[in-house]
């Protein structure tokens, strides 16, 4: 159905295509005054302008979650493998992170990421632990603490001083007589968004553990380092139930010879440079064996290394190596309730003791909590400590 025309604008054209210009502006006029015209003009006028401001100082992206790269200074640790993955939005989010909003620098649409940490900012919100400002230790590897290792790789060594990568790469402490807690998170590596979690969340004195197997792992402990994290390199040991708990291809076995543990250990320690020591991966098998364990305290001593296990270590010796137990696993049963319990009984343990370390895993309700946790910990009246300061050598 065809609808009625207006008689004003019906007008307007038929005078416009006439070409009797002495009474075009008159009849242009005419039509001007008809309320209806003057409105549509006017509305038409407001949105052209608004689309030029849109234009000239918009964001057509103002208010959506969006993805930030700042730029690093000259010598940062650049984002390790996984990044991409990082920014993967979690099914129980809210929102998901807008990953065309990358930031590249003109022309790298195509070439690598751009140096520095992924930020994922939301409107209203600052990343938390993203300022990590005057915390970063230094860079790895520190000259003259690296030898050669398996396939051209670096193996920690004693420097030529007699300073060992233990004391190097250990995060400074200096107690404040308060009763000391350390905490070591493990894990560490795997899950892209857990470890970037736990870098940037979790406080500086809190210890990372990382997997040898984990890919990018240089650029992780890196960025951990640079965040103020001391490092710890996971060895895979051989647990009671292997091999149907199978910890990896270098698992050391507690019934092999001197030499292959020597050899697993050495391909371990030449994945990455730059933690003080190494720490066990299950082990329950390994760790009770005397004879394996020798073995293995011999190599962590040569390089220099410290050696922090989870509590399950019967072999107490260390052969001069500075070495350290966790009193307390915190997360062996996933609920807050349990893990706020654990926690607080590690305060009790310090209090008795003067100290206490507690090991857990990188899950996110065990990050939440220790974040939480740790904010009120100095009003306790306890010093939140890096593993490395509660080592002692035995």
């Amino acid at each position: 159905m065809f609808s009625k025309r207006n008689p004003s604008l019906a007008y307007a054209a038929a005078t416009a295509n006439a070409g009797a210009s002495p009474g075009r502006g008159a009849a242009v006029a005419q039509a001007l005054k008809n309320p209806v015209v003057s409105v549509g003009g006017a509305a038409g006028l407001f949105i052209l302008a608004a689309a030029m401001v849109v234009l000239v100082a918009g964001d057509p992206r103002a208010g959506t979650p969006h993805v930030l790269f700042p730029v690093s200074a000259p010598g940062a640790p650049p984002p390790p493998p996984g990044w991409r993955e990082a920014l993967a939005p979690d099914p129980a989010d809210n929102a998901p992170v807008n990953t065309s909003s990358v930031q590249l620098l003109p022309g790298q649409a195509n070439a690598a990421p751009v140096q520095g940490q992924a930020v994922i900012s939301f409107p209203g919100q600052t990343p938390a632990g993203a300022d990590r400002s005057g915390v970063a230790l230094t860079p790895a590897p520190i000259a003259g603490l690296t030898g050669p290792g398996p396939g051209g790789a670096l193996l920690p060594v004693i420097g030529s001083d007699g300073r060992t990568p233990a004391e190097a790469y250990a995060r400074p402490f200096q107690s404040n007589g308060k009763p000391k807690i350390a905490l070591v998170i493990g894990g560490l590596g795997l899950n892209a968004k857990a470890t970037r979690q736990a870098i940037e969340q979790l406080p500086p004195e809190v210890t990372l553990s990382f997997v040898p197997y984990a890919e990018g792992l240089q650029g992780w402990i890196d960025l951990a380092r640079a965040n103020g994290h001391e490092v710890l390199l996971e060895t895979p040991m051989e647990p009671n139930d292997y091999p149907d708990n199978d910890p990896g291809p270098f698992t050391l076995l507690a019934g092999a010879k001197p030499q292959e543990t020597l050899a697993k250990l050495d391909w371990v320690m030449s994945r990455a440079t730059g933690y003080f020591g190494l720490t066990n991966y299950l082990g329950s098998k390994f760790v009770a064996t005397n004879a394996a364990m020798t073995t293995f305290m011999s190599g962590v001593r040569q390089h220099g290394l410290a050696f922090i296990d989870d509590g399950s270590a019967v072999h107490d010796s260390g052969g001069g190596a500075p070495r350290a137990s966790a009193d307390k696993v915190i997360d062996d049963q996933l609920d807050g309730d349990a893990i706020d319990r654990q926690l607080l009984s590690l305060e009790a343990a310090a209090l008795q003791n003067g100290q206490a370390m507690g090991s857990g895993f990188a899950y996110p309700i065990t990050l939440d909590q220790v974040v939480r946790w740790s904010q009120a910990l100095p009003q306790r009246g306890y010093q939140l400590a890096p593993a490395s300061a509660l080592t002692m050598r035995r």
